[in-house]
């Protein structure tokens, strides 16, 4: 598989152009190739059915209360499982979660490559560096639109299904509604997938990068959160980073009040949460290409 991508980049014609258009099929091609991506990609939607409509459903049709443990009652509990809410629902987990496995898979898209010895090849024999960086990020960009409009046809059939089986109503959201869904997990997705990538650069390999990934995701930007509680002169920064963006942007689409899913805020507003999602993609696409074309000469 590694070379095979290697050739198809190796063969990529001089042109930026050209060299980016080739080298995007070829790294297209590894990623489809390759079983850890899809491991990864598979084990997000079982885990998003798995919160956003298996627990619920379960908890819906086995409780003997009116109301849920978080509060909600059963009825919005139902609400929440029919096709009209599943912009807001299938984006609670990508805050936290599917940003995590996000993460992971830009680090090993990035970092497996030192690994493997093909950035070597690719930066000494193929097209351009900034055409060669450049395919992997496109690469990863075309993956999560993929991934979450896969996500939300899935989430929408699942729906469908439940709300034929309780009588409910299968209205779909609205044409605007579902734009919004749509934007808003790529650009949750997206913001972490560059991310894991930048790391996979800096690490030049893919084990540390997905052990320092996840732990910024996972325990440091909770832990700076609770410390600015305590300490509010941070408060200003732990506002602004990379996780409370992606859980002010989930936070946005909500409707229902109740027990917040983990990593879902409303610090941020929905205009300020994109803003600073697609500054920090912005951000950290460019370190990628600009490191890996600057430093890694061999």
């Amino acid at each position: 598989m590694t070379d095979l991508m290697t050739r198809a980049r190796a063969a990529a014609p001089a042109s930026d152009w050209a060299g980016l258009v080739a080298s995007t099929r070829a790294e297209l091609l590894r990623l489809r190739k390759w079983p850890a991506f899809w491991i990864v990609l598979g084990t997000w939607i079982l885990l998003n059915l798995t919160f956003a409509y298996l627990f619920n459903y379960l908890a819906y049709t086995t409780g003997s209360s009116t109301r849920m443990s978080d509060g909600q009652p059963k009825a919005v509990l139902l609400q929440q499982m029919l096709p009209a809410a599943v912009p807001e629902v299938y984006t609670q987990g990508m805050a936290m979660f599917g940003g995590a496995l996000m993460l992971v898979l830009g680090a090993l898209a990035v970092g497996s490559g030192y690994g493997w010895g093909t950035w070597k090849t690719v930066l000494t024999q193929g097209p351009s560096r900034s055409a060669a960086v450049g395919a992997v990020v496109l690469s990863l960009a075309l993956t999560v639109v993929a991934l979450v409009v896969t996500a939300f046809v899935v989430d929408t059939g699942v729906a469908a299904v439940i709300a034929a089986t309780q009588g409910q109503s299968l209205a779909l959201p609205s044409a605007g509604r579902i734009l919004l869904g749509i934007v808003s997990g790529t650009a949750i997705l997206g913001m972490w997938t560059l991310a894991g990538g930048l790391v996979g650069a800096i690490a030049r390999g893919p084990a540390l990068a997905v052990g320092l990934g996840l732990v910024w995701v996972l325990v440091v930007e909770n832990l700076l959160r609770g410390v600015a509680e305590v300490f509010s002169p941070i408060k200003a920064i732990t506002d602004h980073l990379p996780g409370t963006a992606a859980g002010s942007l989930a936070g946005s689409l909500r409707t229902v009040s109740g027990e917040a899913t983990p990593g879902v805020l409303h610090i941020l507003s929905r205009g300020e949460s994109l803003l600073w999602l697609a500054g920090y993609a912005i951000l950290f696409a460019a370190g990628t290409v600009w490191l890996i074309h600057r430093r890694d000469m061999a």
